[in-house]
Parts: structure tokens; sequence; C-alpha cells
């Protein structure tokens, strides 16, 4: 199979590559390898990647329509996994055109092109955000999903509602996965369990914003990757709609499209995680309580059943072990990046 990922050199598309490489498919990356966070931490990725010689790739933006159409052209690809995105919640606050160049017009550029490939299965990175100021719990993919609470929110619900567009016109399968705060070895070094294990080891002080409670429901990266494989063979369509009357699917009555949570359902608090960091280093965190952030929710939580129902499987692996793995990773990185 020939897989083409946007965001290749990102914490999730290294992963998902990596593992399709290793299975003899054909992969194809594109990254902007932006400064958003250490640049050199993309560059490693990559080079793991470049190892493999069904690997090929090409550094350019989303945005560059030019670019990415003669990249897909050329690759011809079955199968499209687009996580290519400005990422991050509290950057969305500093810097919002960033949002909406990369997610909203370079989305919209990736789905104009490939409207007409013939693909087997387009899939989409959104994002648990989506929920915003959303109340019940657990997060199910029929909640509605209308008063997001940051920019990146907004550029991530608002990718769904055009990638749904496209599906209907062109008949062009795709599935809109929503997950639920990644993390694991290759992570970024904005995301809170980089930043934390980072300060312990230096014995500076760490900020737990909400006092400490906010929620997270945690997905380890290779079940997020287990996921998406899974779900590239489960491309919507009528014959594998949902029927067994326990579960809500969310096919699209007007399109291919469906989106699909994949979180475990297992939320803890954010002082769990530091408990689980502290036990894996062997050291004590110094601590600063301090109110929520503007844009945060105080709890995310997925439900996990249309997964189930779709493909058999729900994120499984317990934070201590996945924050045991990315400890030893973290070291082992730091000793010789």
């Amino acid at each position: 199979m020939k897989y083409f990922i946007t965001g290749s050199a990102g914490f999730i598309g290294f992963h998902l590559a990596r593992v399709l490489l290793e299975q003899d498919h054909d992969v194809f990356g594109y990254d902007a390898m932006t400064p958003y966070y250490d640049v050199t931490l993309k560059q490693r990725r990559q080079e793991i990647l470049e190892r493999h010689e069904r690997f090929g790739h090409v550094v350019a933006k989303l945005e560059d329509r030019s670019a990415l159409e003669r990249a897909l052209t050329e690759f011809a690809p079955e199968v499209v996994v687009h996580l290519g995105a400005q990422a991050g919640v509290r950057y969305s606050l500093e810097n919002p055109q960033a949002y909406f160049d990369s997610n909203l017009v370079g989305s919209w550029n990736l789905f104009d092109i490939v409207k007409d490939m013939g693909l087997k299965h387009l899939l989409i990175a959104s994002s648990s955000s989506v929920y915003g100021a959303n109340e019940k719990i657990p997060f199910e993919e029929t909640d509605r999903a209308d008063e997001p609470l940051t920019v990146y929110a907004a550029t991530k619900k608002s990718m769904e509602v055009l990638a749904h567009s496209y599906s209907h016109l062109h008949n062009l399968p795709t599935t809109a996965f929503r997950f639920f705060t990644v993390y694991g070895p290759w992570g970024r070094p904005d995301m809170a369990l980089f930043k934390f294990v980072s300060a312990i080891l230096k014995d500076e002080e760490i900020e737990l914003y909400g006092q400490g409670k906010v929620r997270r429901d945690f997905t380890y990266i290779d079940d997020l990757i287990e996921a998406i494989l899974r779900l590239a063979d489960v491309p919507p369509a009528e014959a594998n709609r949902v029927t067994d009357g326990t579960v809500i699917d969310t096919l699209s009555r007007h399109a291919p499209f469906r989106a699909v949570n994949i979180g475990g359902g297992r939320p803890i608090d954010v002082e769990a995680l530091v408990d689980a960091v502290e036990r894996a280093l062997g050291r004590k965190a110094r601590t600063r309580l301090l109110p929520m952030q503007k844009g945060d929710v105080p709890q995310t939580f997925a439900s996990p059943d249309l997964l189930q129902a779709l493909t058999g499987f729900t994120p499984r692996v317990d934070v201590t072990d996945g924050v045991r793995a990315f400890v030893d990773w973290y070291r082992s990185y730091t000793q010789t990046g």
C-alpha cells in the first residue's frame, strides 16, 4: 500500500511512518520543518525514516499548493493521512495566523488536490479540543462541538466541516479521528510530560495549572498508531455502518465521512501524571499551583465505544507504563542528542 503522510517529521507522523515502513508499505512524507519547537528533534526523526528505502519525502508547507500537488501527483498514494498542522493550544493565543494558514488553507489545498485522485481513504487528524465547552462526559462523537475555546480548536473543527463537504461532493472516503492528549517517546517539547521530566531532572519548579486538578485522557503513542492503522482499513461506507444499537455511528447520511475518538476513556488529573513521573525518575518534583489558563478545559474524557465497534480496539497502555517508556527515551535522547 502507498501512504502519503503530512507532518511526517512530527511526533505522530514519525511513529506512523516508521510502523508502516516496518510493515513494508511505501511511504511519502511531507513536512514543513517549521521552528515551532526544536527543529533538531524533527531532523532526528527524519533521519531515522530516511534509513528505509521505501521512504521518500519533501520539505514544504501545506500552504505551498504547487509543491503539495507535485508531491501527491508524483507519488500517487492510495491512502493519505493528514497529520500536518500548526499544533499547540496555548500558542494559538499568541499566533493565530499560523493556525489559519496551516490548518485551514493548508488542509483545503490537500482536500482540493486529492478530491479526484481515487483515494481508498483519507484520514485527517482532529482533536479532543473540538469538544470545547462541552460539559457532558464522556465525550461522544455525536456531542455538540460548536463552542470551541481556542483558535486551535476552531480550526480543527472547521477542517472537519470542510472535509465533510469535500467527502459529499466528490465521494471521498474520509475519517476524522479526534485524539486525546497523546504522549510517548519522541514527544513534543511543548507538551506537559516533556516539560515535567526536563524540569524535575534539573531540579526546577513545574507549574500545575488548574491547581493540579485538570484531568486529561492520556493516550500512549503506540495505542494511537494502532488505532489509526485499524481505522485505515475501515473507510466510511454503508457496508460498515455500526448497527448494534448500543453505539451511535457518526457515519454521515450524506457522505462517506465519519468522526471517531481515539482515547481510552480513563482520564487522570495532572497531579497523578506528576506522581508517575516522580516514580519513573526516582525524584520528587517541586510544584507551583496556578489557576486555569485561558482557553483550557477542566477535563477531557473520550468515549472509546465507536472506535471499539469499528476496529475491535481500545487504547490500553497504562500511564505508569507509558511515562516510564517516555523517561527511558528522554534519558537516551538527551545523552546522545
